[in-house]
């Protein structure tokens, strides 16, 4: 093909042009920096190319310099480089390539892993096959897999050992297969994550945090910003807020719960709050609680928390198996 002019030239083929034009040393530069499915297209574009006379090659690096020149400053970030991908890509594709912008760094789906926090990492694994849970830490760093390995259920985690040690090398297919798994499920649903609201973020901050911290922190984020207080308040999801727990639901979270943890959790709740945990019982066992509760005496205000904390992490996991759900917004919880 002759190439009259740079308009004839597709986005690949340009560059593919310019690096040819700057030379095999600085060329391969570039592509040292560039994403592997870019290498791909230039290196395409590259390969069919053809001729492209002078004076177009000329062109080309003028417009390249006059668009330069014409820039002025600049200013980078998310949503210009959203905006730009999607003047030439389908919108799920630019969906796809932000995602794995936003998520861990790395250039291989096995270095971003490397980049994720074990905890993070292992409660997704959890759920996965121990096959494919054994692909994966056979593909990271042995502390980082080591890590996870301990995060894992016990018997899950052998299970997982015992694949690891009589896993053959994988094949690539069997390979690619859990790479595509992982960038469509995981690795997107954790870009996600990092997109969101920063109250929601601050808010599970404040929930881990001690009663008289949380309100020694509440009070001085008023004095500076009411409005932000009163949204982080709104998306915290503390004890009481299992006020809202559907009436089916109770008796999904007391079959989970700890009994001791329970009572030492009402001892410091609401009369509402623990009545209708107690409705939520047979007549005995509501009849023992209370026993439990009076027999408790004088609890110190960090046991009670620390026990309310470990229970609305409970219901909050809960959710996430589908046992319970959390609507978006009003904090409410409801079996499915």
């Amino acid at each position: 093909m002759t190439y009259s002019s740079t308009a004839t030239l597709s986005g690949p083929h340009k560059a593919a042009v310019l690096m040819l034009a700057l030379g095999e040393e600085r060329a391969a530069m570039l592509l040292g920096r560039m994403h592997d499915d870019e290498v791909r297209d230039v290196s395409a574009a590259m390969a069919s190319l053809g001729p492209v006379s002078a004076p177009v090659v000329e062109q080309l690096c003028n417009e390249f310099s006059d668009a330069l020149g014409d820039a002025g400053s600049l200013m980078g970030g998310w949503e210009a480089t959203e905006r730009l991908l999607l003047r030439s890509l389908p919108k799920e594709r630019v969906t796809q390539i932000m995602d794995e912008l936003r998520g861990p760094a790395g250039r291989t789906m096995w270095d971003k892993l490397g980049n994720v926090n074990e905890s993070v990492l292992a409660n997704y694994l959890k759920n996965e096959y121990p096959q494919t849970v054994a692909v994966v830490l056979s593909r990271i760093r042995p502390d980082h897999a080591a890590r996870v390995l301990s995060l894992l259920p016990e018997a899950f985690s052998m299970e997982v050992v015992m694949r690891m040690l009589r896993m053959e090398s994988p094949q690539a297919e069997a390979l690619e297969g859990v790479e595509r798994t992982l960038k469509a499920e995981f690795m997107s649903n954790l870009a996600r994550a990092s997109r969101r609201d920063p109250h929601e973020l601050m808010a599970e901050i404040f929930n881990n945090l001690d009663r008289s911290t949380e309100n020694r922190m509440m009070a001085a984020l008023e004095s500076v910003s009411d409005d932000s207080a009163a949204r982080i308040r709104q998306l915290m999801f503390t004890f009481e807020d299992l006020k809202r727990l559907d009436n089916n639901g109770i008796p999904v979270l007391l079959r989970a719960v700890e009994k001791d943890k329970l009572a030492i959790a009402l001892k410091g709740a609401s009369e509402s709050l623990r009545e209708m945990f107690l409705r939520g019982m047979s007549e005995r066992a509501g009849r023992m609680l209370r026993d439990d509760i009076a027999a408790l005496g004088p609890v110190r205000l960090k046991d009670v928390e620390e026990a309310q904390a470990i229970i609305v992490a409970l219901a909050k996991d809960l959710a996430q198996q589908g046992a319970l759900r959390l609507t978006d917004g009003a904090q409410e919880m409801m079996v499915e």
